[in-house]
């Protein structure tokens, strides 16, 4: 049995690597780059788990990385619990031929109550104060105080927000560099997020990325040089390619337009009620799920979007089925964005009805992915001002909103979920196995397998 690790660089592509990334291209020498053929829809949570499963959306139930649970009638994104991946992951199915084998999962998704061994995950506190702090979750639970104690808290709020930095993906690689150093576990998954940020934020076209190119290659270099002295195989891949947009959609207050959403109102501010909507969207970057409580509405609903300017294709029962898609958590339609647009989850006409959690960063209230929490509101006439102010009011124990994320969608410049124009713009795999490779394209539901073979067969490896 070979110790392997997988190495997730989130939004690499092959037309990001160059100039600015010599330890990848170092790495490349030694090895092979395979180009993935993606999974739809293109996200987080669905790539993950198709890697890990070998499955597809239609069998492994996550079809986004949220979704309406029909029988709660509630809209949850990010859930943090392995019991959501409805198929046996790669760890599972090695252990029958090698139960002695031990894995680490650090920060990949859904990463809490799973049968790896070793686990670190995001996992802020949240008092009845209505603050929070930064904090993980851990398997075994022992290991959050004394790894926090040696590597410092995790940078949470460099992690996802306005103030995200390479200091989230370098405590990461830490932390699994220290976790090998205390476990040595034969299989470790590591997800470094940091190019995420200012894909979305700027575009794959802008100059400033070369810099996030740098500092994710020399994270990258330090695992290298750590797991080559180990002699342990490292296999980099990422999960999906960013592509430039320009156009936001905003299914919901096109519905609410057409009598189809309903509202609750609390404290003056405008809430979603999806359960006595009927028709409504989930967003999830460039892909929405449209779910549909009454089937008499289902013709409008179409209409609706036949005429929606932005939409690329409007996945039906068959177009699901064809995707991978045919779950019954997946919306009764699916629509797919054209590549220059994505879908925002808002949807009140009126932006001082807007909820209050809709200025902050919140991602598990937002019923939709939101990326303009990347940004600070460039409207407030004194940004650093209101968030000293906030924190201030933190310090003394008073509850606080951390109100400075805008409202305008139109910021965003990089979004992901359809499948790749091209491969050179699509996710990637690197390996220095090259003998266990078949080809240069690998369809996402081989990569499960792949990780099987490094774990099993021997063959050349230069380090």
């Amino acid at each position: 049995m070979n110790k392997t690790v997988i190495v997730n660089v989130v939004g690499l592509t092959p037309s990001l690597l160059g100039d600015s990334t010599p330890h990848l291209n170092q790495f490349i020498e030694k090895g092979v780059l395979a180009t993935i053929d993606g999974v739809l829809p293109a996200v987080t949570c669905t790539a993950q788990s198709t890697y890990l499963t070998g499955k597809l959306p239609t069998e492994h139930g996550v079809v986004g990385n949220g979704w309406y649970f029909r029988d709660m009638c509630e809209i949850h994104f990010w859930r943090q619990s392995n019991k959501l991946v409805q198929a046996p992951k790669v760890w599972e199915i090695a252990k029958e031929q090698h139960p002695e084998l031990t894995t680490a999962n650090l920060f990949w998704w859904y990463n809490m109550y799973s049968s790896v061994d070793y686990a670190i995950t995001p996992r802020p506190m949240y008092p009845a104060d209505g603050r929070k702090y930064p904090d993980i979750y851990t398997w075994p639970m022992d290991t959050r105080s004394i790894i926090q104690k040696e590597l410092g808290a995790f940078p949470l709020f460099q992690f996802w927000g306005p103030k995200t930095t390479i200091r989230s993906s370098q405590w990461i690689a830490d932390s699994a560099i220290w976790t090998h150093q205390h476990q040595e576990p034969d299989l470790s998954f590591i997800y470094l997020p940091h190019l995420d940020y200012n894909l979305q934020r700027l575009g794959p076209k802008h100059p400033n990325i070369q810099r996030d190119l740098k500092e994710i290659d020399a994270v990258c270099g330090q695992l290298i040089d750590f797991y080559h002295n180990q002699n342990v195989q490292i296999v980099f891949l990422s999960e999906y390619g960013i592509t430039n947009v320009n156009q936001p959609i905003h299914l919901n207050r096109i519905f609410r337009e057409n009598g189809l959403i309903s509202i609750r109102e609390e404290l003056g501010l405008e809430l979603l009620d999806p359960g006595t909507c009927k028709a409504f969207a989930v967003a999830d970057h460039q892909v929405a799920h449209i779910y549909i409580n009454s089937e008499s509405d289902r013709k409008k609903v179409r209409t609706i979007l036949e005429s929606t300017d932005g939409i690329g294709e409007i996945l039906d029962e068959k177009g699901k089925a064809r995707h991978g898609l045919a779950h019954p958590r997946a919306g009764d339609f699916v629509v797919l964005a054209k590549p220059n647009a994505w879908f925002t989850y808002y949807y009140w006409l009126d932006d001082s009805k807007a909820p209050d959690f809709a200025r902050t960063v919140d991602i598990h209230r937002k019923p939709g992915y939101d990326p303009v929490e990347l940004f600070v509101d460039p409207q407030l006439s004194a940004p650093m001002l209101r968030v000293a102010y906030r924190l201030a009011q933190k310090s003394l124990g008073f509850r606080y909103l951390m109100d400075v994320i805008p409202l305008n969608a139109n910021l965003v410049k990089g979004s992901h979920g359809l499948l790749p124009q091209s491969p050179e713009e699509g996710p990637l795999l690197l390996t220095q196995r090259s003998d266990l490779l078949s080809g240069r394209s690998i369809p996402p539901t081989q990569i499960c397998n792949l990780i099987l073979k490094h774990i099993q067969e021997t063959g050349r490896l230069d380090l």
